[in-house]
């Protein structure tokens, strides 16, 4: 293993790129908005939208305009946070990584170079559109890098058995949503749901810390993969009614399901997530238990439908995993407004 160089602490890259004081007075008020959600105080529904990968500062600025002016017509119905997923999770190690390791996808790593691309995004974001962003926790002792941006968390299908994970989750003050994990065994994603909502001492950055516990952990079904690689999904209404079983044995605090409409769920067929959301909503029609633990989705889009190989060029189209293009996520927007 080669050393190659020591990085800036994450105060001194938070200090060096501040949020302004605006920026941190109206995340204030949308990070209670957001939490009211989860605790039952507010009707609203949450909406994680956007790309698979945020691998291009110009178009995800494009497409976070657009979604800011369409946020604005429903915000009556739906909170609506923009996707900017800035590390992406390898199945094999090969592949895109993300903007934290390449802030050029078409030129080496570099992660000096992806610690302030990240954090310049995320910032611009909030201050050029007014919205508020979720990124995936990949890396735990990355997180400090980018804490006092970020209004959403997602802990991914592989991460969610981590001890590392669970518990600098224990610690984070805004919601964190736990994957499923690959395997499909939801009792692994409610576990860690208990560990992040219990208080912790533990090792984090050369530090002995303690956390105070995240009640607003919660659930995200995302399917999952049977022995013979097959996708199975778990956004049915049997699905949902077993987890809000299995909440309840647990006891644990605002149980809440956030359902994630790509990946396992639609086998990645990223059209289908128009129709997997529909499903949804009408199960929350026939149940009220569906209804009450029901927060909101997950969903991948971006300004061009499809995905292309890094180097084809096209622009606000998916360097990872397909999405639905920009027309789709309109429409559906509008949908799901209609019919919450």
């Amino acid at each position: 293993m080669e050393f190659i160089r020591k990085l800036p602490l994450p105060i001194e890259i938070r200090e060096k790129y501040p949020l302004s004081d605006e920026g941190k007075a109206k995340k204030k008020i949308f990070d209670a908005e957001v939490a009211r959600i989860f605790t039952g105080e507010s009707a609203k529904k949450l909406l994680v939208i956007g790309p698979c990968s945020a691998d291009n500062e110009d178009s995800v600025m494009d497409y976070v305009t657009r979604l800011a002016r369409v946020s604005e017509k429903v915000s009556d119905k739906i909170v609506i946070i923009p996707r900017i997923y800035t590390n992406k999770p390898r199945t094999t190690g090969d592949g895109y990584k993300g903007m934290l390791h390449q802030p050029d996808p078409n030129k080496d790593s570099d992660m000096l170079a992806g610690i302030i691309a990240i954090r310049h995004l995320h910032k611009r974001v909030i201050e050029e559109t007014g919205m508020f962003t979720a990124d995936e926790m990949l890396y735990p002792e990355n997180y400090q890098y980018l804490y006092d941006l970020l209004s959403y968390v997602a802990i991914g299908a592989r991460s969610v058995e981590n001890q590392q994970h669970r518990l600098v989750s224990s610690g984070i003050e805004i919601p964190v949503g736990m994957k499923n994990p690959t395997g499909g065994d939801i009792s692994v994603m409610l576990n860690s749901i208990m560990a992040a909502q219990h208080s912790h001492t533990f090792l984090y950055r050369g530090w002995e810390v303690r956390s105070s516990g995240n009640p607003l952990s919660h659930a995200i079904l995302r399917g999952y993969v049977n022995k013979h690689g097959e996708s199975i999904p778990n956004y049915h209404y049997e699905d949902i009614e077993h987890l809000c079983v299995e909440y309840a044995k647990r006891g644990l605090d605002n149980p809440a399901l956030i359902v994630d409409c790509n990946h396992a769920n639609s086998g990645k067929k990223y059209k289908e997530q128009m129709r997997i959301a529909k499903e949804v909503l009408h199960s929350c029609a026939l149940s009220p238990e569906i209804a009450k633990i029901f927060k909101g989705f997950m969903i991948e889009s971006y300004i061009e439908e499809g995905s292309q190989k890094i180097g084809e060029g096209i622009y606000g189209k998916s360097i990872t995993d397909p999405c639905i293009g920009w027309e789709d996520t309109e429409r559906f927007i509008y949908y799901m407004a209609d019919k919450i």
